[in-house]
């Protein structure tokens, strides 16, 4: 009898644990795409991959949210570079451009920086918050970081290095099909580092052993907040 009671409590305190990572996933996950949103209805440049996008939805006319997603899947071909694709993986694809063409639909663009600067911190905090929320649950790295990661572990070169290299091309491709760079992406560059550490922290889910995601070794997180 003690030891059924024991299994239940085990089996509860394991769902529970379950369900709050799934939970911080495709939280994290929607408001990454809103907080994207939020920096293209600001005006003011987006983040690197969010110039991409924007230059490709320029040049084919599909919303910026598709474009997420299949450049996410597209992405995902560096799969061959030994990394793992988890459900956080495959999620990410979907859920961050249907959630930013949900949120494009519902915000109008702003005119003035008494606006526009306001909306673009809200949106590259809310990046910080995100980031952190869908990582620190464990499910996987999103595609575009397991490219980082990937090309790190097959190149011997830092995170950072490699990180800034991706960057750099996809900014430069972006900005050359008409995707928007201002301050709005300096800043970014500036403070998701910062921002995603600090929120990695905040919202770490210890593992049942009692370990903390942020130090687990070989993680996403390490790799982010090597950054």
């Amino acid at each position: 009898m003690h030891q059924s009671t024991n299994t239940r409590q085990g089996g509860a305190i394991v769902s529970a644990h379950l369900t709050r990572r799934l939970l911080q996933l495709y939280v994290g996950l929607a408001l990454y795409g809103v907080s994207s949103a939020l920096l293209v209805r600001a005006g003011l440049g987006l983040e690197p991959w969010g110039v991409l996008h924007q230059g490709l939805a320029e040049l084919t006319g599909l919303t910026i949210g598709v474009v997420s997603i299949i450049v996410g899947a597209v992405v995902l071909l560096w799969i061959p570079l030994r990394q793992r694709p988890g459900l956080g993986t495959v999620s990410n694809v979907f859920v961050i451009g249907l959630a930013m063409d949900a949120t494009l639909a519902l915000v109008p663009r702003v005119d003035g920086p008494g606006g526009q600067i306001p909306l673009m911190a809200g949106g590259i905090v809310l990046n910080g918050v995100a980031t952190g929320l869908y990582i620190a649950a464990r499910f996987g790295p999103g595609p575009r970081d397991g490219l980082m990661t990937g090309l790190h572990r097959l190149t011997g070169r830092s995170i950072r290095l490699v990180r800034t290299a991706i960057e750099v091309a996809v900014v430069v491709t972006g900005f050359a099909l008409g995707g928007s760079v201002g301050v709005g992406t300096v800043a970014y560059a500036l403070a998701i580092g910062p921002l995603a550490q600090l929120f990695l922290r905040v919202f770490a889910i210890p593992e049942r052993e009692g370990r903390s995601t942020v130090v687990a070794g070989g993680s996403p997180a390490r790799a982010i907040l090597q950054r």
